[in-house]
């Protein structure tokens, strides 16, 4: 790991506009000009506030109805005190007030909608080019009253041609997976019920490091403590600097004593990767909650993630003194290592790690977060079981948040959830997609070099197209 739990969901911003974006309700990010909170409404946009091309195309649906608000409003600024409280939820409004949202939207002068990837009734993805040259991927969520309950835009890269190809039999699904780094492991499977039906593999029962593919655990685990009724979605968190960690994330930079709801945390753990956040749901639920649910979910070497590190932990031992430190911690049992995590990494302060020398896989075969892709598919199959829940419905829109760069059509395919991670000689990418006619599909792919770090960007990309062949060919 650098710096962060580097994703393929992460993406860099403009520090002077961080502190705006720390701020939202979900954490929202641009390429250069936006990166800062925005929201809308269920209320009827009048019709000349939305851009031909987003009144051509959106669905009809609430999400469809908040981007078609948003694409004139973004472009208008400043937007009326008025008009902001009609299109913002409450929670929303509390961390962003519209002055600051009319601040992040300046300098935008106009938006065109390049495509719909993900279109759901309470979560839509969509790809748009702002100022007529930044491509951005807007990933938004709506609550049951229709007002938007999270907004995520990040850059999205190349264009779909840009990506490597997608390859249209599983010999070439397999070739260009194993391409990436010389340990793969590749599970193509149906899920139906909490059965995952394997379609195509490779090592597909190993365990392998995840990099943040460890947070569906967390969220799986949370789940289930919502549906016992130990944990609600809009109890409140509150930051400390224990709880905090290096990045990916923003809620590392919040002062100590900032209060969230959980459904926010999980919302920022899961769609931009937050450390800290995963490190607030970690400490609420307890280490003994987060294990038993790898077990519960069918996880099927479950004593590997024993003691199960938060993040924090982990940037200690491979950051701090190393290699000493994670040479201690590695040769003692679950009780020694349980000791030394309190008593020394415990009282690492945060400001003692460095990670700019750190560039090079360290230990990722002992010192990690570990699972197979058939363990993957059966945690996915656990939160898609647990999603159909009235009760447990955010689990969809917490996961349905960022797609992963995957651009499935959208006319066959209906939603898209994505968890990856990477550190040096770690690349995870980890998605359930949905059809229209209600068949899901997992993909995971686990790519790891003990000796060499990977070249993440182009690896990902590579990835991506297989990835995206392999849904295509198991839904034939």
């Amino acid at each position: 790991m650098r710096s962060r739990l580097p994703e393929q969901e992460s993406r860099k911003q403009g520090l002077g506009r961080r502190r705006r974006a720390r701020r939202a309700a979900l954490a929202l990010a641009s390429a250069s000009m936006i990166a800062a909170a925005a929201g809308c409404s269920s209320a009827a946009p009048p019709a000349s506030s939305a851009s031909p091309a987003a009144t051509a195309s959106f669905p009809h649906t609430a999400p469809g109805t908040q981007a078609h608000w948003l694409f004139g409003a973004a472009t208008r600024h400043p937007i009326p005190a008025a008009e902001v409280t009609a299109h913002f939820d409450h929670a929303f409004l509390a961390q962003v007030p519209a002055a600051e949202l009319n601040t992040s939207f300046a300098g935008l002068s106009s938006l065109h909608l390049d495509s719909i990837t993900t279109s759901t009734a309470s979560a839509m993805v969509f790809i748009v080019t702002a100022n007529g040259s930044t491509r951005l991927r807007v990933s938004l969520a709506t609550d049951a009253r229709g007002l938007i309950s999270g907004l995520l835009l990040r850059p999205a890269g190349a264009s779909p041609s840009a990506l490597s190809p997608v390859p249209s039999t599983w010999a070439g699904v397999d070739r260009q997976i194993r391409s990436v780094a010389p340990g793969v492991r590749l599970l193509v499977a149906s899920v139906s019920g909490h059965a995952c039906r394997p379609i195509q593999a490779i090592g597909a029962a190993a365990p392998a490091p995840l990099g943040s593919a460890f947070k569906l655990y967390v969220l799986d685990a949370l789940a289930r403590a919502v549906a016992a009724g130990k944990v609600s979605w809009n109890q409140q968190l509150t930051i400390t600097s224990q709880l905090k960690s290096l990045p990916s994330g923003e809620l590392q930079n919040e002062p100590d004593g900032t209060r969230l709801s959980v459904r926010r945390v999980a919302a920022m753990m899961i769609s931009i990767s937050d450390n800290t956040a995963a490190n607030m749901l970690i400490s609420l639920l307890g280490r003994p909650a987060v294990e038993a649910a790898t077990r519960t979910s069918g996880m099927a070497d479950p004593r590997r993630d024993v003691p199960f590190l938060t993040t924090r932990e982990l940037f200690v031992l491979k950051l701090d003194d190393w290699p000493k430190l994670a040479s201690r911690y590695l040769a003692l049992g679950t009780g020694g290592r349980l000791a030394l995590l309190a008593g020394t990494v415990g009282h690492v302060p945060l400001s003692a790690l460095n990670p700019a020398g750190w560039t090079a896989p360290r230990d990722i075969n002992s010192l990690e977060w570990f699972a197979s892709p058939a363990d993957i598919c059966r945690v996915y199959a656990s939160l898609a079981a647990a999603a159909r829940q009235p009760k447990l419905a955010p689990v969809a829109s917490i996961l349905e948040l960022n797609s992963g760069g995957l651009s499935l059509d959208r006319s066959q395919w209906r939603s898209v959830w994505f968890k990856g991670g990477s550190e040096p000689g770690v690349l995870t990418l980890n998605y359930l997609a949905t059809t229209r006619a209600g068949k899901s599909y997992v993909v995971s792919v686990l790519a790891e070099n003990p000796s060499a770090p990977i070249a993440e960007a182009a690896a990902a990309q590579t990835l991506i197209g297989a990835i995206k062949g392999a849904f295509q060919l198991a839904a034939r």
